[in-house]
């Protein structure tokens, strides 16, 4: 058969699929989230997902060493706190385990990127990301508690400060905050795109931040839609993001590419608690190949153009990587 073009020529053997593959996953682009505590010695399990725990801060460094050693270099922090309130006053405690982890982790590992997650649900006794009165959250009265939230991580040690609270107008409330304080080299990692999605519900359980009341759809982005994605994203730019996140990810790789083709800026995707425990209980049954099932769909994400991949995965990733 006569055959100009033969694709499969390109697929022949490993070196030549070696040679002209297009996308790769780093190292250095993984992104590793962990959950810190108050107390001491505590390394707390987190049911659903397996061989994810919770850590105080003493057994956090002990982590972070292991973490470091594969090579990863950014990790994202969320705090449990032990006591919870009406404006989640928590988030911004000197003394919170989320800035105590901050400050051991710029001391023993200076080099380490470190990220603060911030939000108020974890901190509030009623589980959502804003101030509520009457059973409705408040956005413009959320926005001094948030930036009070991020000051206090960047005086902490964190280079760079995530508000994943999807309320209006905090980007730019928050920059300016941090500038006023002297923190205008804090980076802002900007949740733009976050969907309320059923993905995250075992985070909810990890970080102990589900809602008393109702769900998060009035202000988390509605998952049918994908024309808001544009306004969201220009907004947070135009108000002074420096790096822009989807999430989540891997239902949502249409959408990492239409933010990746029409900004010239750093995405971060985000593979949340449920992707990763949909592949760990399928690995665990023997249904699927974990490493083979982890490296692509780590590998789509790049491919729909992250550039940053937050995902529980990393460590083990990054020795994947490693070991080729």
């Amino acid at each position: 058969m006569e055959l100009i073009r033969r694709p499969r020529r390109l697929r022949r053997s490993s070196a030549v699929r070696e040679l002209v593959h297009e996308t790769d996953v780093r190292v250095t682009d993984l992104i590793y989230p962990v959950f810190v505590v108050e107390g001491e010695k505590v390394k707390e399990p987190v049911p659903s997902m397996p061989g994810i725990y919770r850590y105080s801060v003493d057994m956090l460094k002990i982590h972070l060493k292991e973490v470091w050693e594969t090579g990863i270099r950014s990790v994202i922090f969320f705090g449990v706190p032990d006591h919870k309130d009406a404006c989640g006053s928590g988030a911004w405690d000197e003394h919170g385990a989320v800035q105590s982890a901050l400050r051991m982790a710029k001391e023993c590992f200076p080099d380490l990127i470190c990220i603060a997650d911030i939000c108020l649900c974890e901190y509030t006794d009623h589980g959502h990301c804003g101030i509520v009165r009457d059973g409705k959250i408040l956005n413009d009265e959320t926005l001094a508690y948030l930036s009070k939230a991020a000051v206090s991580c960047a005086g902490a040690g964190a280079d760079i400060v995530a508000p994943s609270d999807m309320m209006d107008g905090r980007i730019g409330h928050m920059r300016r905050s941090l500038d006023e304080a002297g923190y205008e080299d804090t980076l802002i990692m900007a949740y733009s795109v976050k969907y309320a999605s059923a993905f995250y519900g075992p985070f909810r359980e990890a970080a102990d931040s589900a809602p008393a009341f109702g769900d998060r759809k009035t202000y988390q982005m509605d998952w049918r839609n994908k024309k808001e994605v544009i306004v969201e994203t220009q907004l947070d730019i135009e108000e002074g993001a420096d790096i822009i996140m989807v999430k989540p990810a891997m239902a949502y790789l249409d959408i990492v590419k239409t933010v990746s083709d029409r900004f010239e800026f750093p995405i971060c995707t985000y593979s949340v608690s449920g992707e990763y425990s949909m592949i760990k209980a399928a690995a665990l049954n023997g249904w699927v190949d974990e490493k083979a099932v982890v490296m692509e769909s780590l590998t789509a994400m790049k491919r729909a153009g992250a550039g940053m991949l937050i995902t529980y995965y990393a460590p083990q990733a990054a020795r994947w990587i490693r070991e080729g």
